[in-house]
């Protein structure tokens, strides 16, 4: 479903991503684990077409996103929930949700009522402002706002970050209910045990190169990602 191909994006003089060459394929969890500043929220924003890359080729479902518009990205039903959960605080939940439909509003009601099936606390705050909800609110509205525009592929960015070890388990659950559902997900996750547990594959990102990929499983039992992010 997505492909990338030596992938290269520099901010500046500063040469981020050296050679990326990943690919999800349709129905798979991914995830993307490695350090702050290796170069995981680049990748995504560069597939989401918020970054720019100097050179390599991104592919998802047939297109070519380098020659696509962000704004058009997201007709093709590849939603990003960005890091830090980016929701409209001072609008209502059910705004942000409406926002979310804005590329395709023809199935807006049926949409909504899916997320609020799947998320009933959203439902419950659903006139409340979005500044107001606690951090996994937030993170479940995040959530909830990709899926109103029916997506194929959600990618990700540290849906754990700044929650209790409670929530992170409940989001977790979210995200594997969501994949269920038939939605190709691409995780970039610090939390590596816990993103590898739902994965089916990974890839460990090294200042901006990927360093050891494989079966999600495999990773959790190589010796140097054990060592390196689960603590082991």
């Amino acid at each position: 479903m997505l492909e990338i191909k030596d992938l290269n994006v520099s901010y500046g003089a500063v040469h981020a991503i050296h050679g990326v060459s990943l690919k999800v394929n349709d129905g798979e969890i991914v995830s993307l684990i490695g350090a702050n500043g290796a170069g995981k929220t680049t990748i995504l924003r560069t597939i989401s077409g918020l970054e720019k890359a100097d050179s390599g080729t991104i592919t998802f479902d047939g297109t070519d996103l380098r020659k696509t518009e962000p704004s058009k990205i997201i007709s093709l039903k590849l939603a990003h929930v960005p890091e830090g959960r980016h929701i409209f605080p001072e609008m209502t939940v059910e705004e942000n949700l409406e926002m979310g439909a804005y590329a395709d509003p023809a199935d807006m009601d049926e949409n909504m009522k899916d997320v609020y099936d799947r998320f009933p606390r959203l439902l419950e705050r659903r006139r409340q402002l979005a500044g107001t909800l606690s951090g996994g609110e937030q993170q479940m509205l995040a959530v909830g706002r990709a899926l109103m525009a029916k997506p194929k592929m959600i990618l990700m960015d540290e849906p754990s970050m700044g929650l209790s070890p409670l929530l992170v388990k409940e989001i977790f659950s979210i995200i594997k209910e969501v994949n269920k559902k038939g939605i190709t997900i691409l995780l970039v996750e610090q939390n590596a045990k816990m993103a590898l547990s739902i994965s089916d594959r990974a890839y460990v990102l090294e200042t901006g190169k990927i360093s050891i990929e494989g079966p999600a499983q495999e990773l959790m039992n190589d010796e140097r990602v054990k060592k390196a992010y689960l603590g082991q």
